[in-house]
């Protein structure tokens, strides 16, 4: 008998998801609350249908890939070395102070020195999908908040790839009496480690920054959407292959610098587009994966270690992150982003602990404690996110607390504004949204016209066409251009609908113009929507749709058969009068 276990996984995992993610989406909780419980529904410590749990982690990792390569496709080199000066001390000192604080309590508990090293490892460190979801749930992402947390998450992640290669050697150092030459093998693998993630990004960002870009306009020029999207797909895949198995890096690493190479092409926004529901529904798996490691005997075996590690979690790493922050210069409202964030355990944990396992380095009771903590983090984590605001507002009310947290920001220069709240540090947005702008979707004639218009008008157009050869010729003419298919959300924002006074539609085409006015509907209410269409009964549906003015072929082109038909009429009327003269003219020559 054949078996499915991929699409058991696929029609079981994903119907249950749906149905818990709907019902805590209801409650007012977090649809992730209700995936880790669909998770633990098809796991092996609930009775009937029990997942293939590998199978169930690869596809979660997959979630993983496509997740980090959307950020890196919108994550400039430029933010990331803007946040260099917080990122990286900041990861390294509240990774370095929660693994400290881990080891001497799990040492307190009983633990040996390795397990208890290896714990404190595996909960410095934070879940990329989780930060990453909650980040795009509040509409932060791009901003300074968003881009200091992926900077954090990024130094964290080359940590967990160094930490995991000293593995081996750390193991020979605490079972060995010669600690001398198994720390000269740990140095050693350290700097190999670091040669091989310079050697990768020197090779995705150098090399493939300059063959990206020009393999996909090539494949852009075949006016093939399905080629595009594999391109793209193809890239994500094979740049975190490439870091994990000949870097020895991470998935996640390779597939963040993938992202950012094509983030530097014109085609950036459609490849976010295009990749956006596979991300989603893999990054669902991931929950699943998590959901189905729980097991309640557990939480009876092991209630100590779980609230210490619990403690660590959810209070010391955010106290670490919430001052560090702020000492480097950076406002309560990022600090407390970035410490909401780092407020749980993931994917990394995981991996570093079955790596100590297998090498004898720690038991099964810090894998366990490590799995509990994750879920019981990952969690809490939205609703601790959701709560960001509330707790700045209370420290506002502590003024000896936030003069203390503005410090360091006053020192640099940041000033209260006229309603007495610090600038939220959003960063420059070098798409096109700040300003007021009228979106053109095509530029065809009639798109011409329109943008002629618009700036005899003094409005900035924005235009978006699937042609990259328009899109490459208005660039170098210095207009501003999105490529990509204006139905999607991301090339929308793209544009700046959510400052855009007009968005207007030339292309004739219903489906789309149903598609792109409803959403734009729902993403800016105040955005004027004017659209082209063939035939006068589909007006109904358009203004359903959001339309406000349309222009129809149908009623153009009576009006225009009209008038040139009365055009005709009257000419023709005028020859023949004329023509009648000139015979009435020939008559009375003749009879003269």
């Amino acid at each position: 008998m054949h078996e499915y276990k991929l699409l058991e996984i696929m029609a079981i995992g994903f119907g249950l998801a749906l149905t818990f993610g709907f019902i805590t989406q209801k409650l007012g909780l977090s649809s992730i609350v209700g995936y880790l419980l669909a998770g633990f529904l098809i796991g092996p410590s609930s009775p009937g249908f029990i997942a293939d749990p590998a199978l169930a982690f690869q596809l979660s990792e997959a979630g993983v890939i496509l997740l980090m390569f959307g950020v890196g496709l919108h994550f400039k080199l430029d933010d990331l070395i803007a946040v260099k000066g917080v990122a990286i001390p900041g990861a390294i000192i509240q990774s370095s102070i929660a693994t400290v604080f881990t080891t001497f309590l799990g040492l307190a508990l009983g633990l040996s020195l390795k397990s208890a090293l290896i714990l404190g490892f595996g909960l410095a460190v934070a879940s990329t999908v989780v930060l990453l979801r909650v980040l795009e749930d509040n509409d932060i992402t791009n901003t300074i908040h968003g881009h200091v947390a992926v900077g954090w998450l990024v130094v964290e992640d080359i940590l967990t790839v160094l930490i995991l290669v000293v593995l081996p050697s750390l193991s020979t150092v605490l079972s060995s009496s010669n600690a001398t030459e198994g720390s000269f093998d740990i140095l050693k693998v350290v700097s190999i480690a670091i040669l091989r993630i310079t050697l990768l990004w020197i090779i995705v960002m150098k090399g493939g920054g300059k063959f990206v870009p020009w393999i996909l306009s090539k494949i852009v020029n075949t006016r093939s959407q399905e080629l595009f999207t594999l391109a793209v797909l193809v890239i994500a895949f094979a740049t975190a292959v490439l870091a994990a198995f000949v870097f020895q890096a991470s998935f996640a690493l390779g597939a963040f610098l993938g992202g950012m190479v094509v983030g530097k092409s014109k085609l950036s926004h459609q490849a976010g587009a295009d990749i956006l529901p596979l991300r989603d529904a893999f990054a669902v798996l991931f929950f699943l994966a998590v959901g189905m490691l729980f097991d309640f005997k557990f939480l009876i075996e092991y209630p100590a270690l779980i609230c210490i590690c619990l403690v660590i979690v959810l209070l010391i790493k955010p106290l670490t992150a919430l001052i560090t922050v702020s000492i480097l210069g950076y406002s309560p409202k990022t600090a407390l982003t970035v410490a909401a964030g780092l407020a749980q355990v993931g994917e990394f944990s995981f991996i570093l602990a079955q790596e100590a396992r297998r090498l004898n380095l720690a038991g099964s009771e810090v894998y366990n404690a490590i799995v509990v903590c994750s879920i019981i983090s990952i969690t809490l984590n939205p609703s601790v996110f959701a709560r960001i605001t509330t707790l700045e507002n209370f420290l506002r009310t502590k003024k000896v607390l936030w003069n203390l947290l503005n410090f360091k920001v006053e020192k640099k220069g940041i000033k209260n504004n006229k309603s007495n709240q610090f600038v939220q540090n959003i960063l420059p947005a070098k798409d096109f949204p700040a300003q007021k702008n009228a979106i053109v979707v095509g530029y065809g004639p009639t798109g011409k016209q329109v943008v002629n218009v618009l700036k005899e008008q003094n409005l900035n157009p924005v235009i978006i066409d699937i042609n990259i050869d328009t899109i490459n010729s208005l660039s170098t003419q210095g207009f501003s251009v999105v490529y990509g298919d204006s139905s999607q959300k991301e090339i929308l924002f793209a544009a700046g609908i959510k400052n855009a006074e007009y968005l207007i539609i030339t292309i004739p085409s219903l489906p789309l113009t149903l598609e792109t006015a409803t959403l734009a509907s729902s993403l800016n209410p105040k955005t004027r929507i004017l659209a082209r269409a063939r035939f006068l009964d589909h007006k109904e549906n358009l203004k359903q749709a959001g339309v406000s003015q349309v222009a129809f072929e149908e009623a153009e082109v009576a009006k225009a058969l009209t008038s040139l038909l009365l055009d005709d009429l009257e000419n023709q009327n005028l020859l023949a009068t004329a023509s009648e003269m000139a015979s009435q003219s020939t008559e009375e020559e003749k009879h003269k």
